[in-house]
């Protein structure tokens, strides 16, 4: 008599319920995880300063040499990063001259501003204010408008040093800030033109050759009347923008002691005075 024997039971298909069951914990996974870091990562609003994307985009090749204080004059830089800045010990070492972050877009102001822009004041240094510029957001006139009003002004004191747009690299998105190198120039032409019709100076301009050479197609529309602060970390300036034979300060690095970005200006101390004195 043959022995029936009973069947196994036949295994259910995973084919659709093991995908199934890693999408759903992959979202929830995904949802557990606050929005803002689900984005790219990127600065915060604000948080953008002088030559915030020179060396990721133009890296580091050296030091310049030393020169004497006769050729060229030692500067720093601020912004809200450095928060209260130890001015002191940066004049004991040679610096005089500074500038300090006031404005970015129409958006910020730095909080630090007042403790570094007097403090600098106060231990013989000769300043200056500047603005990170958004074109993205807003004219430029309106920005500079907001850069005037919110510490970027100017007075023959001999002390204070004309305002300068910061036109770099968007640390919050393209880099040319969507616009094309006409629309650009138009830009910048913007605010330069408030800046002066505003305090009667016109601002320096303070860029990098390789953005400035592809965000406003190389212009030399601004070299005849806007000083240039140019920006590499290297041994040299390195070629100038088109228009200026010769840049007036020189942002040489990043990681400096005390703070770290370090300039120099293009002449004696008594050269800084006088673009003080316009």
């Amino acid at each position: 008599m043959p022995v029936h024997r009973p069947r196994s039971p036949r295994p259910r298909p995973r084919t659709r319920l093991v995908p199934a069951l890693l999408t759903a914990l992959a979202l929830a996974a995904l949802t557990a995880v606050p929005a803002a870091a689900r984005t790219a990562a990127a600065p915060a609003r604000g948080s953008a300063w002088l030559g915030i994307g020179v060396a990721a985009h133009d890296g580091r090749s050296g030091t310049p040499p030393t020169v004497a204080a006769a050729v060229q004059t030692e500067g720093v830089d601020v912004s809200g990063h450095q928060g209260g800045v130890d001015w002191a010990t940066l004049w004991n070492s040679g610096v005089r001259w500074a500038y300090t972050k006031a404005t970015e877009g129409t958006y910020y102001t730095n909080p630090s501003f007042a403790q570094q822009y007097n403090g600098s004041y106060n231990v013989g240094m000769i300043r200056g204010a500047y603005h990170f510029a958004t074109p993205d957001t807003t004219t430029g006139a309106a920005q500079a408008n907001y850069f005037v009003d919110h510490g970027g002004g100017w007075s023959r004191d001999g002390k204070t040093l004309p305002g300068t747009l910061d036109i770099e690299w968007n640390p919050y998105g393209d880099a040319c800030y969507g616009k094309t190198p006409a629309a650009m120039v138009s830009w910048i032409a913007d605010f330069l033109n408030t800046y002066r019709a505003r305090t009667g100076r016109d601002a320096v301009i303070y860029t990098a050759t390789s953005w400035w050479t592809q965000c406003t197609g190389n212009s030399a529309a601004f070299a005849a009347n806007n000083p240039l602060w140019i920006a590499r970390y290297a041994a040299d300036p390195g070629t100038l923008p088109a228009g200026w034979g010769y840049q007036t300060m020189w942002q040489y690095t990043s990681s400096g002691p005390t703070v770290g970005d370090h300039d120099r200006f293009n002449g004696a101390l008594d050269r800084v005075v006088a673009l003080a004195n316009g």
